[in-house]
């Protein structure tokens, strides 16, 4: 393979990575801030409000046919679907081009998430067994890779990019590992014919792709369908956010090779006429302004025709999903009421199954289940990273936040125990990004400066 080739390999999967990485780092910054104003909302003088606002109802109606819901259940069963359609963006891309492309490469972050999912739900099961919250053993499963990057970030230089990789791989198996936990354990009764017509949108939406369709307002409109259906039927609304996002096309239109031919081309054209004064020609065969317009215009639908629907989607929608969707839904389910009754409720089973689950269970399971596969060969820890980054990776991973609370509200709903359980995740997301931070700053070495390094050479 050539150099070029090379290249070119790394900036495809590079390039996606490190505007993922800026967006969600950038976001788990943001909903620190916003998770600390939920809170000061909530225990202020003015903590009425905050529970009067995220109640208040919107309707929307088209003639005698309507939906009407408290604005928290609009945001956690509505612009939550799209946080999952764009998660199932992510994990499609990442399956076909990016760390979970290869077996070699996927191997030992899925043994890592699925460590980090069956040892925090046994233990809170085991804490929990025969109580009315046993059914919240999901809660401690799922990891925030907003706030766990956020983290990194907050390290610099000091976190070397395998390590990125491998946190945000795991990360995105766990989120996989959620979304099977939501739709198979966390669904109420299920409407069967609700269930059939978004099961007949899902099939008409996977004939389209097979067909090459690629308009993306198609599968946004049968989309919405998709998700009133899923909505009517029991099964979780945000559900229908991954079965969509399963169906964008991933493929171009055009191949590498026909567009950088095609754009060559036009570039070739404009610049013979109108960069290159030609005294040869005439002032009506230089290039005019309709002409270089024209250019553009061609550049810019080859372009378009070079992005995959699924990119184009990801690229546009990931900023809103970071910047307003998840904070959002961080505002409106973390302003939690603060009391002498609540601090009382640190024994309770579910906030230590919780708090142990996500402390202890994740980076436990991690490291236990990653070392097995290291040492019988099914797979191997990357030799740029230590076994005490893979640790304070662990331990990031228990920064549960946005999808723990998400299951616990699918858990507790109006039930005495989903206050205790968002005790338990705030709590325990505080101790395992601190504990993550501290454990990351002893085990990674900063990377010198290049002033650093020119400094040295002798």
């Amino acid at each position: 393979m050539s150099s070029s080739t090379k290249s070119l390999l790394v900036r495809k999967i590079i390039h996606p990575l490190q505007e993922f990485v800026e967006a969600e780092a950038f976001s788990g910054i943001l909903l620190m801030a916003v998770t600390v104003a939920a809170l000061a909302w909530a225990n202020s003088p003015w903590g009425e409000s905050y529970i009067n606002t995220w109640n208040t109802y919107f309707t929307i109606a088209f003639g005698e046919h309507g939906l009407s819901k408290p604005a928290i259940l609009w945001i956690n069963d509505g612009l939550m679907a799209i946080f999952f359609f764009v998660v199932g963006l992510e994990i499609k891309r990442e399956i076909l081009t990016g760390e979970l492309a290869s077996f070699r490469n996927a191997a030992f972050p899925v043994v890592a998430a699925i460590g980090g999912m069956l040892v925090p739900a046994g233990i809170y099961y085991l804490l929990n067994q025969n109580t009315g919250s046993a059914g919240g053993w999901g809660i401690p499963m799922a990891t925030d890779i907003a706030f766990a990057l956020g983290i990194l970030t907050l390290l610099g230089n000091r976190v070397p990019l395998p390590l990125k990789l491998f946190l945000l791989a795991f990360a995105i198996v766990d989120d996989i590992g959620a979304v099977l936990v939501i739709a198979i354990f966390y669904t109420s009764e299920v409407n069967f014919l609700a269930l059939y017509i978004g099961t007949l949108v899902f099939g008409v939406l996977l004939v389209l792709n097979a067909l090459g369709v690629r308009s993306i307002w198609i599968y946004v409109l049968l989309g919405i369908i998709l998700w009133v259906a899923f909505l009517k039927s029991g099964v979780h609304a945000t559900i229908a956010g991954i079965l969509l996002a399963l169906t964008i096309p991933a493929r171009s239109k055009t191949t590498e090779q026909e567009f950088i031919t095609s754009t060559d081309n036009v570039l070739g054209e404009l610049h013979a006429v109108h960069m290159i004064k030609n005294p040869d020609l005439s002032e009506e065969e230089e290039a005019t302004e309709e002409d270089f317009q024209a250019a553009v215009h061609t550049i810019e639908a080859n372009c378009e025709e070079a992005l995959s629907p699924l990119r184009r989607l990801e690229h546009s929608m990931h900023p809103w999903v970071a910047y307003l969707i998840m904070p959002v839904f961080a505002l409106s389910n973390a302003g939690l009421l603060i009391d002498a009754d609540l601090l009382n409720e640190f024994n309770n089973p579910v906030v230590l199954g919780i708090i142990l689950g996500l402390v202890l269970g994740k980076p436990i399971g991690i490291i236990l289940f990653t070392w097995l596969a290291s040492v019988t060969g099914l797979a191997a820890k990357p030799a740029s990273i230590s076994w005490g980054q893979v640790t304070g990776a662990g331990l990031l991973g228990g920064i549960g936040f946005t999808m723990s609370i998400f299951i616990a509200n699918l858990a507790f709903e109006d039930s005495v125990y989903l206050a205790t359980a968002k005790l338990g995740i705030l709590s325990a997301s505080l101790i395992a990004g601190l504990l993550g931070y501290l454990l990351l700053v002893f085990a990674t070495k900063k990377t010198p400066a290049p002033k650093e390094l020119a400094h040295k050479q002798p």
